[in-house]
């Protein structure tokens, strides 16, 4: 999408809601997200347990990665594509040189973001885990240089403290036990934890609702942020930047998109 275009409907969230509306009503299995329906607090959790595995569904891959690889070229081409700047940002604006640092990506899809760093010259040692055999097994035919791993990521199986940065990849809204995902990915990070394309609600409580993502049915949490910035503190996470994508506030109530960069307490 052009940059300008974009940059238009970040500023002005009820005209893209308005066209994705649209997008969603002719080609509802085209788009990335479409048909919220929020839960209720008395149905959210058997919702939540029903729909935890759905991203392990094999139809997600090839979708997602025909919208990526689309994204891809027009950012090696030099156009802006909001979600990959804003992570770029996080790591090019890290208190400490990130060349030759350890990434891991909890949540990583086909692995994609290792070439988003690759673009922008970002000379991270990549890996990425993934809940999902499918999506894993497309990452490494697309990248069979690369380590990938199929990981739960609330109870990843690697040490502690096991690599310098590790990025939770727009995945814990969709984990019903985010908390548990929250302090695993403290703990096999050494230095920095960044949280990516985290949705919030402000001025309300915790939101969960059913979606499709790319045709299939998932769960999607929007997180109360106070909340979730005390949940990341209580697991020795200290709060170094926050890069917002989006963001929608009416008299103290509304919504944000935002990425979290941390840094590990000693």
């Amino acid at each position: 999408m052009n940059s300008t275009i974009l940059a238009l409907l970040n500023r002005f969230p009820w005209l893209k809601k308005t066209i994705k509306r649209v997008v969603n009503a002719w080609l509802p299995n085209a788009s990335v997200s479409s048909g919220y329906v929020e839960l209720s607090e008395s149905n959210r959790g058997e919702e939540a347990t029903r729909l935890r595995d759905s991203w392990q569904s094999g139809n997600l891959p090839k979708r997602q990665r025909e919208l990526v690889d689309r994204q891809l070229a027009a950012y090696a081409q030099g156009e802006s594509v909001g979600v990959y700047d804003m992570l770029c940002d996080a790591l090019e604006n890290l208190p400490v040189p990130v060349k030759g640092m350890t990434l891991l990506e909890v949540g990583c899809s086909s692995g994609f973001y290792s070439e988003v760093f690759k673009i922008k010259e970002l000379e991270v040692e990549y890996s990425g885990c993934d809940y999902s055999k499918a999506f894993i097994d497309l990452a490494r035919e697309t990248y069979p240089s690369l380590s990938f791993e199929v990981e739960d990521a609330t109870a990843l199986r690697y040490p502690d403290h096991a690599f310098d940065i590790v990025v939770s990849g727009c995945c814990i809204l969709h984990i019903p036990d985010y908390e548990r995902a929250v302090a695993e990915t403290a703990r096999v990070a050494s230095q920095f934890a960044i949280f990516h394309r985290t949705p919030m609600v402000i001025g309300e409580s915790n939101k969960f609702f059913k979606k499709l993502a790319y045709g299939v049915e998932t769960i999607e949490i929007h997180f109360n942020e106070p909340d979730f910035l005390e949940l990341l503190a209580r697991h020795g996470l200290e709060l170094l930047h926050t890069y917002t994508l989006n963001e929608s506030i009416h008299k103290g109530v509304g919504s944000a998109n935002r990425t979290y960069v941390c840094q590990k307490k000693p």
